[in-house]
């Protein structure tokens, strides 16, 4: 299936291993032109490598998505190397394991720049040439926390469901210019960031890293946890031509974990 993106510049945030490298590589694999930023450049670069090796365009650009006195910068860059951005990946990492309540105001603060307002401003910044274009593609990669609130991420499960609301209304406001804004959420993953709550969890209940997995595996109709290839997958089917036609939507990649209808 020709997915209509060869050549085309895709942006990919925290694309340095895990899901975003897992996106990359994949966008890169359909002919794109890959950016892969990430606030470890050493990591990104890991994964232009390997997108390389496979004879994929892509180049590595380090990024703090928290600043956002950089985004200017960073998109201007890229549209010297690549042109105009039409697809845009925000994936940002997520906050420390916490409840909801207690928080600090300044800890609300910090990640709602890092997680939240750094996705708008920058969604902001390359809307303008994807309207000048009549084509874009806005994918924002959440969690499964925004459909079921999983519990001691109470910080995560309040800024991504920020994003959900954001991202449907953003596709109601740019779906006539040919432009769609869709909510990618995953289950479990098999990523280090999967691993490192599993192992917190384990900490937190006395048990081992293996049982807090086996546990997970059981609650999953598919009976494991997902490939970060197969994340990568959903993502490349909407930033292409052929997914013109969703928009405005929450995908979830879950093997069916996610009890809710």
């Amino acid at each position: 299936m020709d997915l209509g993106i060869n050549g085309k510049c895709a942006l990919v945030l925290g694309a340095g291993g895990g899901l975003g490298g897992a996106i990359a590589q994949t966008l890169a694999a359909e002919g794109a032109k890959v950016v892969v930023a990430d606030i470890d450049l050493d990591a990104a670069e890991k994964t232009v490598a390997e997108i390389k090796s496979v004879g994929g365009d892509a180049f590595a650009l380090t990024w703090d998505i928290s600043d956002l006195a950089v985004i200017e910068s960073n998109v201007a860059r890229i549209e010297g190397v690549y042109g105009n951005v039409a697809i845009l990946v925000n994936n940002t990492g997520g906050p420390p394991p916490t409840a909801v309540s207690g928080q600090s105001p300044e800890l609300w603060s910090k990640f709602f720049q890092s997680m939240v307002l750094s996705v708008i401003a920058l969604t902001d910044r390359v809307l303008p040439n994807m309207r000048s274009a009549g084509w874009g593609r806005i994918i924002t990669s959440t969690s499964s926390g925004v459909v079921a609130p999983i519990p001691n991420l109470g910080l995560s499960n309040a800024l991504r469901s920020t994003l959900v609301g954001w991202s449907k209304t953003l596709a109601k406001e740019v779906g006539g210019a040919g432009i769609t804004s869709n909510i990618v959420l995953p289950g479990r993953i098999a990523t280090a960031r999967i691993m490192f709550l599993d192992e917190q969890k384990a900490k937190r209940e006395g048990r081992s890293v293996e049982d807090v997995a086996t546990e997970s595996t059981g609650s999953i109709p598919v009976g494991r946890y997902g490939k970060p290839q197969e994340y990568g997958d959903v993502v490349a089917f909407l930033a292409s031509a052929r997914a013109s036609f969703i928009t405005g939507s929450v995908i979830r990649v879950d093997g069916g974990m996610i009890a809710s209808i």
